[in-house]
């Protein structure tokens, strides 16, 4: 059940283009965990010495604005490496919470954008977790996915205007109970993966004597799994770079676009997603440079299952009727 997950989260880690993922599932089913077990698995980053923006010191496209104007005048920045940062996003944040505020009185008599920044600015270069985004007001969840998409957060206050890099993973979980996302906001997630209660007993035995085994010596826990650790890094780093060269056959598209267009999936969205990333990704984290019609029919569920236009009578899983046709076009 959480392979699916795992590899989801993966796939957005290699390629943060993809856009973010929607984890659906019951309450108890390890949503949060596996996201936060997430940043013990990426590679550290450098980053400007007490920047609030995680700032990139060799990239100006990741730099908050003041790292941007100390470099414009040649000052030398003090660099460290730290690990990725995860925001939790509560339930109950405002916007300016979120996005940061600009102090007017203190831009007006000092005459400096004095800028607060917000979770926004702490997630850049990280990951966003927003937990129960069913339970988020929609406006705050229209402007998480407008800075994920576009990588920048503006903030204006009468006619004081403030931007900044906003680079992140965005992860939102949601539990079906609470009420179905709004499509057009669901559509906006590159990838969705649902993760159920584990039925099997024997699996059940194994994760309580894991937790119960991590609980007694939590050290010991984590080393044993830091070899297997280590070599995902290796293998997510090298998948990031590689990603630029894998290939993807002319055919292929047509045949994903055919899918895509046979479902009805409203845009062109969908089509993207999965040629460029998810395919391609998976292709990278496997060490290959050319995709196969196996990557695809592995990532494609995730990738459409949540563009479907929905049909109250129909009982069945989106993401069966997204293989079925797959299986059709691709034979």
């Amino acid at each position: 059940e959480q392979a699916e997950l795992h590899l989801v989260l993966l796939l957005n880690v290699i390629d943060p283009k993809i856009g973010g993922v929607m984890i659906m599932g019951d309450r108890g089913t390890g949503k949060s965990t596996t996201v936060r077990s997430l940043v013990d698995l990426l590679p550290d980053i450098s980053v400007v010495v007490g920047d609030p923006f995680n700032s990139d010191p060799y990239d100006p496209e990741v730099m908050g604005p003041e790292v941007r104007d100390r470099l414009l005048k040649g000052e030398s920045l003090p660099v460290t490496t730290t690990k990725i940062t995860m925001v939790d996003l509560p339930l109950g944040a405002t916007e300016d919470r979120v996005c940061g505020t600009i102090d007017i009185d203190k831009a007006l008599t000092e005459g400096v954008k004095a800028f607060e920044p917000g979770l926004l600015a702490k997630a850049n270069r990280g990951i966003l977790y927003v937990d129960e985004v069913n339970l988020l007001d929609d406006h705050l969840v229209d402007v998480l996915l407008d800075s994920a998409a576009s990588g920048w957060n503006t903030v204006e206050r009468e006619g004081i205007s403030i931007s900044h890099p906003a680079r992140f993973i965005l992860i939102g979980s949601g539990n079906p109970e609470e009420g179905e996302l709004r499509p057009q906001l669901l559509d906006r997630f590159g990838m969705h993966a649902q993760v159920g209660t584990v039925r099997d007993a024997e699996l059940r035995v194994k994760i309580v004597e894991e937790r119960a085994r991590f609980d007694r010596d939590p050290k010991t826990f984590r080393q044993s799994y830091l070899e297997e650790q280590d070599k995902l890094q290796e293998q997510i780093t090298s998948a990031r770079s590689n990603l630029g060269s894998v290939q993807l056959d002319h055919d292929l598209r047509v045949k994903i676009s055919q899918v895509c267009s046979e479902l009805n999936v409203d845009g062109l969205r969908g089509d993207i997603v999965t040629n460029r990333a998810y395919a391609k990704a998976l292709a990278a984290l496997k060490g290959k440079d050319v995709v196969t019609v196996e990557d695809i029919s592995t990532v494609i569920p995730t990738v459409l299952r949540h563009r479907l236009r929905k049909d109250p009578l129909e009982s069945i899983d989106s993401g069966l009727l997204v293989v079925e046709k797959f299986y059709e076009v691709f034979g």
